[in-house]
């Protein structure tokens, strides 16, 4: 069986942000029933109860760790079930938390080739001991077994590129990047490999194309990029200059959004995930989120649980 556990649920500077006095954000810390807190990024839980594999590795990995129960030491007096880490790609929000995995524990990190181009250019990485940590590439399209800690682990993964721009940091100063389908960002089908049963995780999208529709097209779950509400979103709010398009990511609403495309795809069950602090989806009061929810839509929350 699949089981999942979201980790984080928010985009990268998580819910509140730490230097933002936005409305929903001052609600957040208030305590405000209609708005819960959310790590930053959108790091899950992937298990069959033994071996559980981390899918992108974010900033507060730690803490999410120590907020999820299944990922706790259960024996000896070092010990973890995590037995890899899936990392798509190559942003500071979906990297950076694999510094918190240094402690010579053994798993492995799954990645496409220029993620693993990225993670050996930092010499930051070596903390991660070469003969603890296996760097395994991910061919895309191509289905690759997960390795579990004694035997295989029951699970695997498929990666496959989306519309993406490049990693901010890796940005040329005076040009705006174009977007591209060179595996900049990229999507992941999990799949048991007993039953055949399958999810998607795609947490960063910047449109929706022909081939990537035929992918999701009936699908049973699919957890899908919830960035912003609409493309302006932080431009009208004044908390930023560039669009969600700009960003690498679709927006929720619109006849471009992503609402609107998964309309007619037949995905049984759709959630949100990686929420900017600026969305008002995350305010459970608000019109957006009785919108999103009225077109069949959830908004991934810090330790929602899915199984399949």
């Amino acid at each position: 069986m699949l089981h999942a556990v979201v980790l984080g649920s928010a985009a990268g500077g998580g819910f509140p942000q730490w230097n933002s006095n936005a409305p929903a954000c001052r609600r957040a810390r208030r305590g405000d029933a209609a708005s819960n807190r959310a790590y930053p990024g959108v790091g899950r839980g992937l298990g069959n109860e033994q071996d559980w594999f981390v899918l992108n590795a974010s900033p507060d990995l730690r803490l999410q760790i120590e907020a999820t129960a299944a990922l706790h030491p259960r024996e000896r007096l070092r010990s973890s079930p995590i037995s890899g880490v899936v990392v798509p790609g190559g942003d500071v929000d979906v990297l950076a938390g694999l510094l918190h995995l240094r402690e010579r524990h053994r798993f492995s990190v799954y990645a496409p080739e220029r993620v693993l181009a990225v993670i050996a250019a930092n010499p930051i990485f070596g903390v991660l001991a070469p003969d603890c940590v296996e760097r395994r590439e991910l061919p895309l399209d191509e289905r690759v077994e997960l390795a579990g800690s004694s035997c295989s682990s029951g699970l695997a993964v498929t990666a496959f590129v989306v519309p993406a721009k490049v990693p901010l940091y890796l940005e040329r100063a005076g040009e705006d990047p174009l977007l591209s389908e060179e595996g900049d960002a990229v999507g992941l089908e999990i799949i048991d490999t007993e039953t055949g049963r399958s999810f998607f995780f795609i947490p960063g999208c910047a449109a929706m194309t022909d081939p990537l529709r035929q992918r999701l097209a009936g699908s049973t779950l699919v957890f899908f990029d919830g960035t912003l509400w609409r493309d302006d979103e932080m431009i009208q709010l004044g908390v930023g200059t560039k669009t969600g398009r700009r960003m690498g990511h679709m927006s929720m609403s619109g006849n471009d959004g992503t609402i609107a495309a998964f309309r007619d795809l037949g995905v049984a069950r759709r959630i949100f995930i990686h929420i900017n602090n600026s969305n008002p989806v995350l305010l459970e009061d608000s019109p957006e989120r009785h919108l999103a929810e009225a077109t069949g839509w959830e908004i991934a929350y810090d330790g929602m649980e899915v199984r399949l």
